[in-house]
C-alpha cells in the first residue's frame, strides 16, 4: 500500500514540476519579449532586413555581388551539400537523443523500457561518431592528398 502511496506523491510532483517549467517558461517569454525593441527601432530594424533582402534577392548590392553567396564550382557545390546534410544529422541525431530520453523518464521503473531507452541514446550517440568520422577522415584526405 505504501508503494501506491509513493507513486502518488511523485505523479503528483511531477506534474507539479512540469506546470512550475512551462509556467516559467511562458513568463519568460511573454514578459521578458514586451518592450525589448521600441516601436521606432522596430521600423528601423525592419527597414534595413527589407534593403539586405532586396539587394540578395535582385543583385544590385551597389558593389560586387558576394562571392560566397554563387557557386562556380563543382567542390562548393559538394561542400554544400555535405553542410546540409551533416546539419541534417544533427538535427535527427537531437530528436534521437531527446525521443530516448523522454522514453527514459516515462519507463518509470520498468527495466525494459529504460533498457530500450538506453539503447536508442547509445545507437544515436555511435551513429553520430560514425558520422563525423567519416566527415574528419574525408575532409583530411581532401584537404592533403587532393
Amino acid at each position: 500500500m505504501s508503494g501506491n502511496k509513493f507513486s502518488i506523491i511523485n505523479k503528483k510532483s511531477g506534474i507539479s514540476f512540469l506546470a512550475a517549467i512551462g509556467l516559467a517558461f511562458f513568463v519568460f517569454v511573454a514578459v521578458g519579449g514586451v518592450g525589448v525593441l521600441t516601436t521606432n527601432a522596430q521600423s528601423e530594424a525592419v527597414k534595413g532586413l527589407n534593403q539586405t533582402a532586396n539587394k540578395a534577392y535582385t543583385g544590385e548590392a551597389g558593389d560586387k555581388v558576394d562571392s560566397a553567396a554563387v557557386i562556380t564550382d563543382i567542390p562548393s557545390a559538394i561542400g554544400k551539400v555535405v553542410g546540409a546534410l551533416l546539419s541534417f544529422i544533427g538535427v535527427v541525431f537531437l530528436i534521437l537523443m531527446i525521443y530516448g530520453g523522454f522514453m527514459w523518464m516515462l519507463a518509470r521503473g520498468n527495466e525494459q523500457e529504460v533498457a530500450k531507452a538506453k539503447d536508442l541514446i547509445f545507437a544515436a550517440v555511435i551513429g553520430l561518431i560514425i558520422v563525423l568520422s567519416a566527415y574528419a577522415i574525408t575532409s583530411y584526405i581532401g584537404v592533403n592528398l587532393l
